[in-house]
């Protein structure tokens, strides 16, 4: 029998407060993120009827159509980042997950000056793979030193995607973001940057979620484990 959406949003729910009591986390300290892309309004509605206050959109005019039809939300854009769609996600997007191009942070910058406010973001972290956005950890610090000059950017912490397939690879990857995360913090406040702390690590998703608690992940991804019928992770 079907599981209804109610019931797969509780599933995950307990698995992740299960998980944060494993390692000896406060399950408070997990954000599940409802990926709401491939869902129609109805599914967020009742997504939201269920306790769902999360969601995130990969594509901006989704984005923009969504949080037009609930703005009280915290909606979250998760996609690969376009200059020329920037302006439906600032402001828009309570947190953008997806930065790590300084001509894409300076356009950030710009939006979120004129609209009076400071856009949050997060960096993306390539995790080695051929032809997969986000940046080397390598150029993470003087992408953060670029961030950190904007008035208008407010770096929260990383994001990255794991290789699917491989659970022992994926959780590696998310320990190695952590690492890299402490890492930043302390040259940071070593070289006069304190105020910028990166607290957030945006990492796991609805195959590997539960490999991505253990090794610190604040905020979760998952969309199939929670919209899809037929998800039989």
């Amino acid at each position: 029998m079907r599981m209804t959406l109610r019931q797969r949003y509780e599933l995950v729910e307990n698995k992740v407060a299960q998980a944060c009591d494993a390692c000896g986390r406060d399950r408070e300290g997990v954000r599940i993120i409802a990926v709401s892309k491939t869902v129609d309004l109805d599914a967020v509605e009742e997504a939201i009827a269920v306790g769902v206050h999360d969601f995130g959109e990969n594509r901006p005019a989704e984005l923009l159509r969504k949080f037009e039809a609930f703005p009280q939300e915290r909606w979250h854009f998760i996609g690969n980042i376009q200059s020329r769609q920037l302006p439906s996600i600032v402001g828009r997007a309570c947190l953008i997950h997806s930065l790590y191009e300084r001509k894409h942070a300076e356009k950030i910058d710009s939006l979120a000056a004129k609209a009076g406010i400071v856009q949050d973001v997060l960096i993306e972290v390539n995790d080695g793979e051929e032809n997969k956005q986000g940046l080397e950890p390598d150029a993470l610090f003087e992408m953060l030193a670029f961030c950190h000059g904007l008035k208008h950017v407010r770096v929260k912490g990383l994001m990255i995607m794991a290789l699917r397939g491989d659970l022992q690879s994926a959780r590696a990857t998310f320990a190695d973001l952590a690492i890299l995360r402490d890492t930043m913090n302390s040259k940071l406040a070593a070289s006069g940057m304190a105020d910028m702390v990166l607290h957030e690590l945006s990492m796991g998703m609805s195959d590997d979620y539960l490999e991505a608690i253990p090794e610190g992940a604040t905020m979760v991804r998952v969309g199939r484990a929670i919209f899809s019928d037929d998800y039989a992770g």
